[in-house]
């Protein structure tokens, strides 16, 4: 997990959005290893992230398709590693995840 308080950045959500969009959904749809990527965002306090699901620990350890930190001129505030305990798929209407959230939402 890692995120960014983006108040000390010139960058903005919407315009995180929209690199989101046009460039890094599909760059990492092609990472090896990686089951989840998350993007999360927290307009009301500025704040900017992502969660990560990965196969294994061997999966981690590559270089990613990522431009945030250049972005937001700086490295995260928080980077945190957990393991994981369960996970679940619940019952759903629509079964692709992928493309889903507030990035697609006004494209």
């Amino acid at each position: 997990m890692v995120w960014w308080e983006l108040d000390s950045s010139e960058a903005t959500i919407a315009e995180l959005r929209e690199y989101l969009r046009d460039e890094s959904v599909d760059a990492f749809a092609q990472v090896e290893g990686l089951r989840l990527k998350l993007w999360i965002a927290d307009e009301e306090r500025n704040r900017w992230g992502a969660v990560y699901l990965w196969e294994s620990e061997e999966a981690i350890g590559q270089p990613l398709p990522s431009r945030a930190r250049e972005i937001i001129g700086k490295d995260p505030d928080f980077e945190e590693w957990f393991d994981l305990e369960a996970s679940v798929e619940g019952a759903f209407a629509r079964a692709e995840l992928a493309r889903r959230g507030a990035a697609f939402a006004s494209a």
